[in-house]
């Protein structure tokens, strides 16, 4: 997680799901698919 603020902390929401900084500065958060191929692994989510 990239956070807007000057640390890094962050703590669970009460639906067990989303995250929120302690500070409340956004923050963003970025994943990809990747996908195992017989010739190796292949990123699915570049553009």
């Amino acid at each position: 997680m990239v956070t807007a603020g000057g640390g890094d902390r962050y703590r669970a929401a009460p639906d067990g799901w989303a995250l929120h900084t302690t500070d409340g500065d956004r923050a963003a958060h970025t994943e990809h698919t990747v996908a195992i191929t017989e010739d190796g692994p292949r990123i699915l989510t570049l553009p």
